[in-house]
């Protein structure tokens, strides 16, 4: 549990924000009024072996499957090298250019605990924060706004590849230190572009924390959200705010379960982040397409929130046939060959280079793709798709989806509007 000295200081902080209540966040978007569309830059600043698998084949040591053992089970100088031009490659100018044009307002990045502290001993390699510095350059000289999302917490927060460590158990909230080298993390953050709120209106204090691993990681995780709002909307060492949004995570909890959470007044700039994705589950990845269209289109009125509402990821991939999608080693539950999954079907045409899909299937794409923004836009303050490029899984990019006709060059440019009707 967190000291008393940081409910103190918490008790503090909201104390101030009642006094300046009145004073509304100036963002330099306008959340709530204008819609959220954007794309996440994923597998940039924290590798995620779905999305890049070359980096991962390429070691041809089979328990390298997240960034820390990446790190951990082969040379610094084998690896440096590796990760660089990764870093120099993956994502550039040229990509905020064409989101840009693309219509899209707002770009989601991921970035790791260990960019900022590798105090623990672990064995993740840095030199990420370069580049952070050139997305938020490359942001405003594109208009996009961007959004700083800490993906990966000292310990891991869910346990997930994404986190930066693959553990069967995260650990992040059981470990005292580790909490206060993550506050201090979002205090750097917030120090960094707190002047900055045209270009960087956001910061999302911790990506996917696994609320549904028990009360005692749920607690933890609230009073980390108490602690950020102060981190990061008063990073002046006074009383005065500063004009950046908190995003708080919905820790795959029921929206009604954030009820009321940061919303009396005196908090001012907090957002609610949820994820939504219709293959993590057997039932999920059973559906037909016309139920994953179905059950997107639900979410128009499921979405209704007393703070500001983002689908902060979500994909018009229907299965989790892209290879290493549930890790580096595992199957896909659509195809039966993931431990404990029942076959549905083949995933031969459904992920791998748009090429291989069938023109009915990109339809059925673009026509999930639609009931999703549709939804998203009726029932929430707008969305992120996850995700803007990945090597082998055209089914799951932005850009892909782009090229090939599944996603308009403009995204309110809908050729099914009434599709939820």
């Amino acid at each position: 549990m967190i000291p008393s000295s940081s409910r103190i200081f918490t008790s503090i902080l909201y104390a101030a924000s009642l006094v300046v209540a009145d004073n509304p966040i100036s963002p330099g978007f306008a959340y709530g009024t204008e819609k959220v569309r954007g794309v996440n830059l994923g597998g940039w600043l924290v590798l995620e072996p779905w999305i890049t698998p070359s980096i991962f084949d390429n070691t041809s040591n089979i328990d390298i499957v997240d960034e820390f053992t990446f790190g951990q089970l082969q040379n610094h100088s084998t690896a440096l090298p590796v990760l660089q031009n990764h870093w120099d490659t993956w994502i550039t100018e040229s990509d905020f250019q064409a989101i840009a044009a693309a219509g899209l307002n707002h770009v989601r990045l991921p970035i790791g605990f260990w960019a900022f502290d590798v105090s623990g001993g672990e064995p993740y390699i840095q030199g990420q924060l370069p580049y952070l510095q050139n997305a938020i350059t490359w942001a405003e000289n594109t208009g996009l706004k961007l959004i700083i999302d800490l993906h990966g917490a000292p310990g891991s927060q869910n346990g997930y590849d994404n986190s930066g460590q693959r553990l069967p158990f995260p650990t992040w909230q059981q470990n005292q230190t580790d909490i206060q080298r993550t506050d201090a993390i979002i205090k750097t953050i917030a120090n960094m572009v707190k002047d900055k709120t045209n270009v960087v209106p956001i910061i999302a204090p911790l990506n996917e924390p696994a609320g549904y691993d028990g009360q005692q990681m749920l607690d933890v995780v609230k009073q980390y959200w108490y602690d950020s709002y102060g981190n990061i909307r008063y990073p002046y060492n006074s009383s005065q705010e500063s004009n950046t949004v908190v995003m708080l995570h919905d820790a795959f909890q029921p929206l009604s379960y954030w009820n009321n959470f940061q919303t009396a007044p005196g908090w001012q700039g907090v957002a609610m982040d949820t994820h939504i994705y219709q293959m993590f589950s057997q039932e999920l990845v059973a559906q037909t397409n016309a139920q994953h269209i179905q059950t997107a289109c639900a979410y128009q009125t499921s979405l209704a929130f007393d703070l500001w509402l983002i689908v902060g990821e979500w994909t018009p991939a229907q299965t989790d046939c892209a290879k290493y999608l549930n890790g580096r080693g595992n199957g896909a539950r659509y195809d039966g060959t993931l431990a404990n999954s029942t076959f549905v079907g083949s995933c031969t045409g459904l992920t791998g280079s748009a090429s291989t899909f069938s023109s009915n299937f990109k339809t059925f794409l673009r026509q999930y793709w639609e009931a999703q923004v549709i939804a998203f836009e009726k029932g929430g303050s707008g969305w992120i798709q996850w995700t803007w490029k990945a090597e082998n899984a055209d089914e799951w990019t932005y850009s892909a989806g782009l090229a090939n006709g599944w996603i308009p060059q403009d995204p309110t440019d809908l050729k099914y509007p009434n599709i939820c009707d």
